[in-house]
């Protein structure tokens, strides 16, 4: 039965005596041509003729009865045991496969492949040693450039960059040197795929950096922007929101101020930049005021007349702008006057000048006799049905008269003044009047 079985699929099947030509790119599931007869014998001669020939492969062992191929033995690993049944399945004249290979569990042959790879790495290794060698002179030289440039940065300073602006000038330019010596490297070992990678990660972690760190980076250019403008020098007194000091110095990512209690205060660049600024030490003419509340009952006029003479008299106070004062405003029990005394910051105290301003004008007034009453309240009991309006009298009508010739309504230009002469000796660039020059 077996006999007429076989000579059956003899006759059914094409002889394969042509020899098949190489192609390339050949499909893994197309047929291999088996030299001569497509026996049992024959599949088995031609199967491991190529196994020998593959490494990890050489104790594959193999017999064929009826087209059925049956392989035995062991490989190194999985992924070769299922080359080998592919490679069987694709030759003619072959049914079925009939799996029995065993993976070696030995860690010698486990190695044998890693030993294997190792061994062509290192002998490409050394054939490359050469282009190794210039590459890595390439990045060094380079390397050496930009550290050289960094040294030698004097040269960005005659372009008119500040010192941190400078710095970040000289950093880019170092990283900028290094790389390009960096791809010259890969172009020598030929890894220019290498470079599109490296950049695609480099673009996807500079954009995860970007928001990691964006508070840093932030501080980092209004540092750059501050150290550029130039808004304050060191031992300015400004003023950033609610903190108040002098400045000690600005760094690359906050500004230091020394408070008025002594302690270092450190403001992020950013809000320096957002928030509204107030330097008063730019202009040396700084005006302080306070205010003072007198008797209902006082003349106005001579109050303030003592007021003005006591701060005109006082040391430290400019004569030109001239003190002033001003009736702020009228309350139940006092009346509100306000004063306002200029100095020069150069030679005299803020706070001092404003404190002994309040002491000589309040003693001043001790000694006139002006009272600066606490709020009192008064209940008048008058009958309404039979009241009428008082008569005016002399001493009235006298009265009323000299306020009238003492009124002084007249412009104030001391701001003006003191805005004038900031046009004239600042310096800083005034978009306002660039624009108002465009216009004309």
């Amino acid at each position: 039965m077996k006999l007429l079985l076989i000579v059956a699929l003899l006759i059914c099947l094409p002889a394969y005596g042509q020899l098949v030509p190489a192609q390339d790119n050949v499909p893994e599931d197309t047929p291999i041509k088996v030299e001569g007869t497509t026996g049992d014998k024959a599949i088995t001669a031609r199967l491991l003729a190529i196994t020998s020939a593959i490494s990890g492969m050489e104790q594959i062992t193999a017999s064929t009865e009826a087209g059925v191929l049956t392989l035995r033995g062991e490989v190194a690993n999985a992924q070769l045991k299922d080359e080998a049944l592919a490679i069987a399945r694709r030759l003619d004249g072959v049914v079925y496969v009939q799996d029995m290979l065993q993976e070696q569990l030995a860690v010698r042959s486990r190695l044998a492949p890693a030993a294997e790879k190792f061994e062509q790495m290192l002998t490409k290794a050394v054939q490359m040693l050469p282009l190794l060698v210039l590459a890595l002179l390439a990045v060094l030289c380079f390397s050496w450039l930009g550290g050289w440039l960094a040294r030698h940065s004097t040269w960005l300073r005659r372009f008119g960059l500040t010192e941190l602006a400078s710095n970040l000038g000289v950093r880019f330019i170092r990283v900028l040197v290094t790389g390009i010596g960096v791809l010259i490297a890969l172009e020598l070992l030929d890894a220019t795929a290498l470079v599109s990678a490296a950049l695609g990660v480099a673009g996807v972690i500079g954009i995860a950096l970007g928001f990691a760190f964006r508070n840093i980076v932030e501080n980092y250019l209004a540092g750059v922007l501050l150290s550029t403008r130039n808004p304050f020098a060191i031992g300015d007194q400004i003023q950033v929101g609610e903190f108040t000091g002098s400045v000690v110095r600005l760094t690359s990512r906050d500004t230091v101020l020394m408070t008025y209690d002594g302690n270092h205060l450190r403001i992020p660049n950013s809000d320096i930049i957002t928030l509204a600024m107030t330097n008063f030490s730019r202009n040396p003419l700084r005006r302080f005021q306070f205010d003072v509340g007198v008797s209902v009952t006082l003349d106005l006029v001579q109050v303030r007349q003592l007021g003005i003479a006591t701060l005109t008299n006082m040391p430290g106070i400019l004569a030109d702008p001239p003190p002033r004062c001003l009736i702020n405003e009228l309350g139940d029990s006092a009346v509100a006057l306000k004063f306002f005394g200029w100095i020069d910051q150069r030679n005299t105290d803020f706070l001092k000048a404003r404190s002994e301003a309040i002491r000589l004008v309040k003693s001043a007034f001790d000694d006139a006799g002006i009272e600066m009453p606490e709020p009192i309240y008064r209940i008048h009991m008058a009958d309404m049905n039979n009241a009428e309006p008082p008569a005016p009298t002399e001493a009235t009508t006298s009265s009323q008269q000299a306020a009238r010739q003492d009124v002084d309504v007249t412009t104030d230009d001391t701001m003006q003044q003191q805005l004038q002469t900031e046009l004239r000796t600042s310096d800083e660039e005034n978009l306002l009047t660039k624009h108002s020059n465009s216009k004309s």
